[in-house]
């Protein structure tokens, strides 16, 4: 697929708090940022109860952050996020710098903008260094072998040895866990491939998103795509800047996947946390759609 995609995507969560909690904030990573390649051509929030404060803000990684605030009684807190967006995957570099080439360059790089290589070469909150991963990947990640084609290889790896298994691990495992059982979800392949790569002095990132619901026509559909998806994304030097790979399909990033978030890892980038006074136990419903359109469905007015 060479030419643009639009996308209409609804993301609903529904946070319940039993019989009631005094106050609630709330920290929502769900409008997409800009990424080359992608558009955002509208978005709105639907947010019921209607907050009593909001605030949108930028970062710190690459990430669009709305906190809204509630006060009172509230007992459920439904946001439905509603978009389009325009995908265009850039041309593939015809060659990329070696393994080797872009570890040095990781570490001269003068760049400090949102996506500069430094913050992703080092251990984080969930993806710290781990010398299990790092030992597993050595091969695969030779300094002579082309950045692209490594990280290639190592996205292939984690799909052919790893057991897809949404009852294998929970939001509090580790990759080191995750790792040693060789299953998961799309978030423990994508915390894996990051800790493979930081071990190697090579720049990697978490990245939050969407997968096209359903297929084109003749093509399988694709792991993860009722709910945000997960996947990782390699620095391929200043020239190239950032690649998306998506172990749990074992595919790059494009036309099929929509960015919302770069962070570190998914700490970074939590779709909604927050905090609220009270003793209830807070429970979350979700539910995502992400559909193609044609032209003429954009020319619609307003997209709630």
């Amino acid at each position: 697929m060479n030419g643009e995609t639009r996308y209409r995507i609804r993301h609903e969560s529904s946070l319940g708090y039993g019989s009631g909690v005094a106050d609630a904030r709330l920290n929502l990573r769900l409008m997409p940022v800009l990424w080359p390649g992608q558009d955002l051509i509208e978005h709105d929030f639907c947010i019921t109860p209607v907050p009593t404060e909001r605030r949108d803000t930028f970062g710190p990684y690459v990430v669009n952050v709305t906190t809204i605030g509630f006060t009172g009684n509230v007992t459920e807190v439904t946001v439905e996020s509603v978009m389009i967006v325009a995908v265009t995957p850039p041309p593939l570099p015809a060659s990329t710098p070696t393994v080797g080439e872009v570890r040095d360059a990781a570490l001269l790089a003068p760049d400090l903008s949102p996506l500069s290589p430094a913050p992703y070469l080092y251990g984080s909150r969930i993806a710290a260094p781990d010398a299990d991963i790092a030992d597993w990947a050595a091969p695969l990640l030779s300094d002579d072998r082309s950045i692209l084609e490594a990280a290639q290889a190592l996205c292939s790896a984690i799909h052919e040895q790893f057991t897809y298994d949404p009852h294998a691990t929970d939001s509090g495992t580790s990759p080191a866990e995750a790792f040693a059982a060789k299953s998961g979800v799309c978030q423990d392949f994508a915390h894996v491939m990051i800790v493979a790569l930081r071990g190697h002095g090579i720049p990697a990132s978490y990245i939050s998103g969407y997968l096209r619901t359903q297929p084109p026509p003749g093509m399988d559909r694709l792991v993860g795509a009722d709910a945000m998806h997960a996947w990782a994304a390699v620095w391929c030097g200043p020239h190239v800047g950032w690649i998306g790979l998506d172990p749990t399909n074992d595919c790059l990033a494009r036309e099929n996947h929509v960015v919302v978030a770069m962070g570190r890892d998914y700490a970074d980038v939590a779709p909604v946390d927050g905090v609220f006074t009270g003793s209830a136990v807070q429970t979350m419903r979700y539910s995502v759609d992400v559909a193609p359109i044609d032209e003429a469905a954009t020319q619609e007015p307003g997209i709630a």
